[in-house]
């Protein structure tokens, strides 16, 4: 089965579309963790055990893992989950060409998707869209106010850039193995771009800590059921005070983003 089929039947079995964003700041991660010889893999170890039981993924950030011992984390992080039997879907926006994009792609031997970067054209995913278990999502609409920048662009065609972006992710989809990234805060395009193409599934950010549209997210982020809301900073640091309590906030506000989103599932 490749990613979105191993999705599917994730989502049936716990019955959620949420995706938990691991980004453990460290400035941020409970000072009794802090002492750990690897911190970041000490709390989301913890975070893992809340709220696996209301994951459809998991999804670390890259960023947050930049330096030796962070890879470390991250290696222990995605090992962990997958023994939870939790896809893991690496939010790391990456691209380039020639060895460098195949040397990107190596991040698939470890993680079940990827998100990335269509920026630099279809030669430079070609080495994640050929891997035809793993899941690609391409961003295509984000969620921050300076996305407007380049992706509201008008072509000549009429159409914007993120519209195109959609368009050639539709082509691109060879493997059935292609989604896109589109924000929550927008609803209005949420829905345009699910009628533009309606058999990709939506990895949907912004529903958290930025506010954006649950029920936009699920009406218009899922194709044929599949689809994921993510949820990073309101779920992870929903015991921020808690001290060694954090993890039980974790998993509530886990278990409440479920069923607010499972309100809107057909």
């Amino acid at each position: 089965m490749n990613f979105f089929d191993r999705l599917h039947d994730r989502i049936v079995t716990v019955d959620s579309v949420v995706s938990v964003g691991l980004d453990p700041d460290l400035a941020r991660i409970p000072d009794h963790l802090r002492d750990r010889d690897l911190p970041r893999w000490a709390f989301n170890r913890r975070i893992i055990d809340a709220t696996h039981e209301h994951a459809a993924v998991f999804k670390p950030n890259a960023a947050f893992y930049e330096d030796p011992d962070g890879w470390r984390a991250l290696e222990e992080t995605i090992a962990y989950a997958h023994g939870k039997d939790v896809p893991v879907l690496l939010d790391a926006k990456r691209a380039d060409i020639g060895n460098t994009t195949r040397r990107y792609a190596e991040l698939l031997e470890t993680a079940d998707a990827i998100t990335v970067n269509p920026y630099m054209g279809r030669d430079s995913l070609q080495p994640f869209l050929a891997n035809e278990e793993a899941g690609v999502f391409v961003l295509c609409r984000t969620s921050n106010p300076g996305g407007a920048d380049l992706q509201d662009l008008e072509l000549e065609t009429g159409e914007a850039v993120y519209e195109r972006v959609a368009a050639l992710a539709d082509l691109w989809n060879e493997n059935d193995n292609v989604g896109l990234v589109v924000g929550a805060t927008k609803p209005e395009e949420l829905e345009d771009l699910r009628e533009q193409v309606p058999d990709l599934p939506f990895l949907v950010p912004g529903v958290g800590a930025q506010g954006g549209d649950a029920e936009a997210a699920v009406e218009y982020g899922l194709a044929n059921g599949v689809g994921l809301v993510n949820s990073s900073r309101g779920i992870i640091f929903a015991g921020e005070n808690a001290g060694e309590d954090f993890d039980a906030a974790a998993g509530q506000a886990a278990r409440r983003l479920k069923e607010r989103l499972n309100r809107y599932r057909d």
